[in-house]
């Protein structure tokens, strides 16, 4: 397959990688929407054992996860949130997450590995189960805040998904949720990963409301390695059979040099800006509270200083959580 990459402009100010790809029926790597087979599958697919296995080892110390985790805390840090709230990790992988969640308020997880559900509770989270995210086994509006990271992906209904998500927030709580960004990007890594699909803002945000939630806001990440992350991508097209993750493809001391973008964009999307493309998008959602006027969806998500001053901000929010607008537990977009 023969890919281009040029600059196509996103919006005033900005420039954002566009790729243009041979048809379709020119790819050597089957979608998991042409293949019958996953077409008819009912529930999100357990992650193969080398790659649960490199998950976990990766898991603490690895620069995508590392990177992530801090655009998480720089986007959780903007939201004013209620005291004391009960947060959900779907998708909670080895319960590395949880340990950043348990400092806004008590944590629960989710994730269908038993392996990776062990590997939680021994870093002392209790309150994590093994399930479908598309079961939760949990009651409705029990949750404040729910965290889904690169795993709405993986499901074959990603609406249904959603849906449930929504279920177990609360009346006007937040969802955070990442998946990988742009579908021209498909490759062996989503089919070693067993993705169904990729996104853009337009397809998630659709996606979001169909389940019931309001759009608060979306914003890329990952951007800065945008551009050799599709090389390799549209690389990896020419290959006849490509086995492993993208995890594999960088050396452990290399970690530290990676992760240096990551930490660059935390501190922008801290400060409210939004990134215009990524090979991430994240977006934040909010479940509509009951009998509450409709406000702006920017009047949440936008930067208000320094930490202190938006918890003063706190007491004059609605509702249990305030209102809310952007994607891993298991793989890199």
């Amino acid at each position: 397959m023969e890919a281009s990459v040029g600059p196509r402009r996103f919006a005033p100010g900005w420039a954002s990688i566009g790729l243009v790809l041979a048809a379709s029926r020119a790819n050597a790597i089957p979608t998991r929407r042409t293949r019958s087979a996953r077409r008819d599958a009912v529930s999100i697919a357990a992650m193969t054992h080398d790659e649960l296995q490199a998950m976990l080892a990766s898991d603490e110390r690895h620069w995508w996860y590392r990177g992530r985790r801090r655009v998480l805390r720089a986007e959780l840090d903007r939201l004013p949130l209620a005291p004391d709230p009960r947060l959900l990790d779907a998708g909670c992988g080895s319960g590395r997450t949880l340990d950043e969640l348990a400092r806004y308020g008590r944590v629960s997880g989710i994730d269908l590995s038993p392996e990776a559900v062990a590997a939680a509770h021994r870093r002392g989270h209790r309150d994590v189960r093994v399930g479908h995210v598309e079961r939760l086994p949990f009651p409705d509006a029990t949750f404040d805040v729910v965290t889904c990271l690169d795993v709405v992906e993986h499901t074959p209904d990603d609406r249904a998904t959603l849906a449930e998500l929504r279920r177990v927030a609360r009346p006007g709580g937040l969802l955070l949720v990442t998946v990988p960004a742009y579908q021209a990007l498909w490759s062996w890594h989503d089919e070693v990963n067993l993705h169904y699909r990729r996104y853009d803002s337009s397809s998630l945000r659709a996606a979001a409301r169909a389940a019931g939630w309001d759009v608060v806001g979306d914003t890329h990440f990952n951007s800065l390695l945008l551009g050799p992350a599709a090389a390799v991508r549209v690389a990896q097209r020419r290959r006849r059979r490509h086995t492993h993750s993208d995890l594999d493809l960088t050396p452990l001391r290399l970690n530290g040099v990676l992760e240096l973008p990551l930490r660059l964009e935390a501190r922008l999307l801290a400060s409210g800006t939004r990134l215009p493309a990524g090979l991430s998008l994240l977006a934040v959602l909010r479940r509509p509270a009951l009998r509450e006027p409709r406000r702006a969806e920017a009047d949440l998500w936008r930067a208000d200083g320094p930490r202190h001053h938006r918890l003063r901000r706190r007491s004059s929010v609605t509702s249990s959580i305030a209102d809310g607008s952007v994607r891993a537990t298991s793989t890199v977009p």
